[in-house]
């Protein structure tokens, strides 16, 4: 009953297949390899427009980077107050960048366009002693489980137009969102006015593979070499590049990253059936959060549950844990079994 992290699943054997193919013989290194190449074609073909990419081994220095590329020392990056790049990446955001990262309240994980305009309103322009606004970034799927629709995102860029603000997605669980929603990769990300997408495999069936993909050259040179500066220019690259071809090909992300959210509904629905747990918000891709008793958290660290009790502010307060209860982020993955659920529910 591991619903710790998407990260705690291991990689997917189709995935794992690709990996040792790649093993076979000699490539040129940093990224020259065949390989590389065909994944570049290949993602050009799922967004349906040209595009940069660079691999990276980790989501951190996808966003850290993308970040870094997108914005000057003296920017400042809006962001929700809960979001990852906000959250749990260290400092890396602002170590690569110089910038400041300005943390947004919304309801549900997502930023809302009142508040970035109201954000703005904060920060006067070409005032010398004030960091300037230069990008907005979003989460897809959110810290709360939730997803932007098309309309919502194109809503962000408009509202990111009269300070010409660059819009950037941590794309972690971009999978999960697209599986949820059921559109193109398109429509949720440049034709909606998304200019960089952190593209993460890791967390939906791949070992370590993740992507910065630009929508327009303007800052290919810039993240060439900043990939490079930061330790992320990895010489044998085929082996990332073959598990985003293998994730990618015949739609097996979309068809992992829909398990991964069909084993969510169905946690969620067992909790709410439960009579002795209610959902605190209402999933929509792969994340589960919960209200449960302390008495039920004994009993399920007893049998080797494993999740995270997650801080109340992320729901709204009329939706928070009362006195004797928890709140709990329960996170599904590719792995998950249906077996595991139903225990965990019972215990529950």
């Amino acid at each position: 009953m591991r619903f710790g992290s998407d990260n705690a699943a291991g990689v997917s054997p189709k995935i794992m297949a690709a990996v040792a193919a790649a093993n076979s013989g000699t490539a040129p290194s940093y990224g020259a390899d065949d390989l590389t190449r065909a994944l570049e074609g290949r993602l050009a073909e799922v967004f349906e427009h040209e595009v940069a990419v660079f691999l990276v081994t980790t989501g951190t220095a996808a966003n850290a980077l993308s970040v870094a590329a997108m914005t000057p020392p003296w920017g400042a990056v809006l962001c929700h107050e809960h979001s990852h790049l906000m959250v749990d990446e260290c400092g890396a955001p602002e170590f690569y960048s110089g910038a400041k990262l300005v943390g947004l309240a919304g309801s549900e994980g997502k930023v809302a366009p009142r508040a970035v305009t109201e954000a703005l309103g904060e920060f006067a322009e070409g005032f010398v002693h004030q960091v300037q606004p230069t990008l907005l970034s979003i989460t897809q799927s959110s810290e709360a489980g939730t997803v932007y629709s098309p309309a919502e995102i194109a809503a962000l860029a408009e509202a990111c137009r009269p300070r010409r603000l660059a819009l950037h997605m941590d794309g972690s669980r971009f999978a999960n969102a697209v599986a949820s929603l059921g559109v193109s990769p398109a429509e949720i990300t440049w034709r909606a006015g998304v200019e960089a997408l952190s593209l993460g495999a890791t967390k939906n069936g791949a070992m370590f593979a993740e992507a910065i993909v630009l929508f327009g050259p303007e800052r290919a040179e810039t993240l060439g070499y900043l990939r490079k500066r930061a330790g992320q220019l990895v010489s044998k690259q085929r082996f990332m590049a073959a598990q985003f071809l293998a994730w990618l090909d015949d739609d097996h992300w979309l068809a992992l990253a829909g398990h991964a959210n069909g084993m969510a509904a169905r946690l969620a629905a067992a909790l709410a059936a439960s009579g002795s747990a209610r959902l605190a918000l209402a999933p929509q891709a792969n994340e589960v959060f919960a209200i449960i008793s302390e008495a039920a958290d004994a009993r399920l660290r007893a049998a080797g549950a494993q999740y995270h009790v997650w801080t109340p502010s992320i729901v709204a307060p009329q939706e928070r844990p009362g006195p004797g209860e928890l709140l709990v982020r329960l996170v599904t993955s590719f792995a998950t079994t249906a077996e595991e659920i139903d225990r965990f529910a019972a215990l529950v």
